[in-house]
């Protein structure tokens, strides 16, 4: 979940813990958008000079939800290739739980550097770009795994793609980092969870653990569709689902975390708006 500090998310932290609260979370997990040095993508992430408010924004709620609420400082950290020193002086800087890798094909940034015309080779990039984000060893899970199929849905053919997926999960699996589903793929072009089903058989075959997150940018997002992401990950042979605390990998069996929820998937469609 996010924050205002990142300039495209609503509600503060402590809108965010109520509503994780309603819904029967045990803890959230703040992961707003990394800063970057200047003329990265400036407006869709905090500037440098806002990540101690940032920690103390993430702190402050924390001691408010003491006893009732696990609340945790992480991170969402976009790779870009050159820029590795950088970010690892920037994840060292305070104690952090988790640190979510991200490839944000849509900026200007990666196209002007990635997109020659050709969307097929656009893509393959993307997918080979999220390899090289796992192989730097600054993440503990690759966000949004199939992001770029929403912009050229017409020119995503997955089944023409999944040789290049592939050989991209063994990469990845062989770093040991997890990787996301992203529930709110439910709302984009191609309206679907990131990544796949077809994506997550593959990464289960490779033994790749799945964190599942809402990337909520309004309180009303926190939890959302957690019981489909479990009915999809159940598809796809998952029995368990992991999280992290302290940079440490924390399983949890796909049942327990059901439990844990006060809502149904029936009252979460009820309640979501339509994908746009």
């Amino acid at each position: 979940m996010h924050t205002p500090l990142c300039r495209h998310a609503q509600g503060e932290p402590v809108d965010y813990a109520e509503a994780a609260l309603a819904k029967g979370l045990k803890g959230i997990t703040v992961t707003c958008h990394a800063p970057l040095p200047e003329g990265y993508s400036p407006g869709v992430r905090m500037r440098r000079d806002q990540w101690d408010e940032y920690v103390d924004l993430v702190a402050d709620t924390r001691e408010t939800y003491q006893g009732k609420l696990d609340v945790l400082l992480g991170v969402e950290s976009d790779f870009v290739p050159g820029l590795e020193s950088w970010l690892e002086a920037l994840h060292s800087r305070n104690p952090l739980h988790y640190v979510l890798g991200s490839v944000h094909p849509q900026t200007a940034e990666y196209q002007d550097r990635y997109f020659h015309g050709d969307w097929t080779a656009f893509q393959h990039q993307y997918f080979t770009s999220l390899a090289e984000a796992a192989e730097t060893g600054l993440y503990d899970c690759i966000s949004h795994p199939d992001l770029v199929k929403n912009m050229a849905p017409a020119s995503y053919n997955l089944e023409g793609l999944m040789d290049v997926i592939r050989r991209s999960l063994d990469r990845i699996a062989e770093t040991g980092a997890a990787m996301e589903l992203n529930t709110s793929g439910l709302r984009k072009t191609i309206p679907e969870m990131n990544p796949s089903l077809p994506i997550l058989r593959e990464m289960r075959s490779r033994g790749i653990e799945v964190v599942v997150g809402a990337d909520a940018h309004v309180p009303e997002r926190v939890g959302a569709h957690f019981p489909e992401a479990y009915d999809l990950l159940e598809q796809a042979g998952y029995s368990q689902v992991v999280y992290f605390k302290h940079r440490n990998r924390v399983e949890l069996p796909i049942p327990d975390a059901r439990r844990s929820l006060s809502i149904t998937s029936s009252e979460q469609r009820a309640s979501s708006p339509p994908p746009s």
